[in-house]
C-alpha cells in the first residue's frame, strides 16, 4: 500500500450525514480493523456527548482508539478526560482548544483565518490545525482558493492538520443533488505536495479530471510523501469505503477482489 494513504481516513460514522447508529459504527470499524483495509484507517470518532454510548457499544471487544470530539476546553489535568476499558483516547479534536502535552490537540479554525499570524501561534501553543472542508450549507465549503492559502499557510508555518466533512470523493465534483461543490482528497494530498514544492496550489485542487489527479498523485516520491503526510495528517469521513472506492477507481489501491 501506498504509505500517502495509510491512516489518512477517520472513521466518523455516527456523524451526520452517515449518522450510523453506535453498535453498526463500532462493528464496521473492528471488521475493517482486522481486514486488509486496516493500514488505511485512522481512529474512531466520538463527541464527547457519546462517549458513554461508545463505551457500551465497545465493551468487551478488542481495543478502539478514539478521537475526541471536544465542544470546547476541558477543565483539568488530562485524566480530566473520560475513559473506559478498552478504549485509548488517541487525540482530542474542537474549538478554541489548549495543548496539554499528552495528546495530538487540533483546534478547528475557519479556512479564510488560517493565517501565517494563526498558524505560528498554534505551533508555538504545541496545537495542530483542524479545517472544516464542507457540510450541510453551501457556505460550508472553501473556495479553492481560501483553502489553498490555508494549506499554504499551514504548509510554510510546519503545522500538521487534519480536514473534516466533505471529502468523500477523491476528486473536486459539484454534487448532482445539493449542488455543492467538494474538494477531493486526492486533490487535497496533491495540493499539500504543491504546497511543499511551492507552486500551483490552487490548480491542484481544481482539477476535475480525475485520470489526471490520480496520476499525479501516483508520481510523488517516497520523499515527498513523507512530506506530505507529516502536516495533512488525517480526514473525518462518515464513509470509508466511499474514498476506498475512488482509490481503487482510480488504480491507487488494489482491489483484493
Amino acid at each position: 500500500m501506498n504509505p500517502l494513504f495509510a491512516g489518512l481516513f477517520d472513521d466518523a460514522a455516527i456523524f451526520p450525514p452517515g449518522n450510523v447508529p453506535m453498535p453498526a459504527a463500532v462493528s464496521a470499524h473492528r471488521e475493517r480493523q482486522s481486514s486488509a483495509l486496516a493500514p488505511l484507517a485512522g481512529p474512531f470518532v466520538c463527541s464527547l456527548a457519546r462517549f458513554g454510548e461508545l463505551a457500551e457499544a465497545a465493551a468487551g471487544g478488542p481495543p478502539l482508539r478514539v478521537s475526541l470530539v471536544l465542544p470546547g476546553p476541558v477543565a483539568g489535568p488530562p485524566d480530566a478526560l473520560p475513559a473506559a476499558a478498552g478504549l485509548e483516547i488517541a487525540g482530542v479534536e474542537g474549538p478554541s482548544l489548549t495543548a496539554d502535552g499528552t495528546l495530538p490537540t487540533y483546534t478547528e479554525i475557519p479556512c479564510r483565518e488560517v493565517t501565517a499570524t494563526r498558524v505560528a501561534a498554534l505551533r508555538d501553543a504545541g496545537l495542530r490545525l483542524k479545517i472544516r472542508t464542507g457540510g450541510v450549507r453551501a457556505d460550508a465549503f472553501p473556495s479553492e482558493a481560501e483553502l489553498a492559502g490555508a494549506l499554504w499557510a499551514a504548509v510554510r508555518g510546519g503545522l500538521a492538520f487534519k480536514l473534516t466533512a466533505g471529502l468523500h470523493d477523491p476528486i473536486r465534483h459539484r454534487d448532482p443533488v445539493t449542488g455543492f461543490e467538494h474538494h477531493g482528497f486526492l486533490n487535497v494530498l496533491l495540493a499539500t505536495a504543491r504546497a511543499l514544492q511551492g507552486y500551483e496550489i490552487e490548480r491542484a485542487l481544481a482539477d476535475q479530471d480525475g485520470r489526471r489527479v490520480a496520476a499525479a498523485v501516483a508520481g510523488i516520491d517516497e520523499v515527498l510523501v513523507k512530506a506530505v503526510r507529516h502536516h495533512f495528517i488525517s480526514f473525518g469521513t462518515c464513509s470509508i469505503d466511499e474514498p476506498v472506492a475512488g482509490l481503487r477507481k482510480y488504480r491507487l489501491l488494489e482491489d483484493p477482489r
